[in-house]
């Protein structure tokens, strides 16, 4: 497969998985780990949307589902489908340690373990996740930071899992 063409699908997958499940674990209801209420906040006072802010306040304090993503494409790339559940697993200890309560990360991994093989059949190799992974991130935390909280919230809206005001 052309390598742009790979990028461009494995950045809109990679982005689906992490968004989809992190709002469906309810990361734009309420800030889950220290931190993220400030980054919420922040992001409001931005002419941002609050539910977004607390989204991505809550991936940039805690492991979830985008660095479920981005370590699983990672840990696929040196062992395959094992290298994809050590890395559930090390998302798994990291969300503890963070005295993160749930569980986005680790599904994000396994849901990504689970692309990742079936990816492999159609020419998409674990780096061009890699790096639609990194693509993914910066569309949400890097560009435009209040925009981004924007979408989500609208996101987070269709999903009832919009933040109480």
């Amino acid at each position: 497969m052309n390598e742009i063409l790979g990028i461009i699908i494995a950045a809109i997958v990679c982005w689906l998985n992490f968004v989809i499940i992190d709002t469906f674990m309810g990361l734009p209801e309420q800030p889950g780990v220290i931190g993220a209420k400030n980054i919420g906040e922040d992001v409001k006072n931005r002419n941002g949307d609050i539910a977004g802010g607390y989204f991505q306040g809550n991936i940039l304090c805690s492991p979830d589902a985008s660095a479920g993503t981005l370590i699983a494409s990672i840990g696929y790339l040196v062992l395959g489908i094992p290298g994809g559940i050590i890395a559930a697993f090390l998302v798994f200890i990291g969300n503890r340690l963070c005295a993160d309560p749930g569980y986005a990360g680790t599904i994000g991994s396994l849901t990504m373990t689970v692309i990742l093989f079936i990816a492999s059949f159609v020419g998409i190799t674990p780096e061009m996740f890699i790096v639609g992974m990194i693509i993914a991130i910066l569309t949400i935390q890097g560009i435009d930071q209040p925009g981004a909280s924007r979408v989500l919230g609208r996101i987070a809206k269709i999903f009832n899992r919009h933040a109480e005001e």
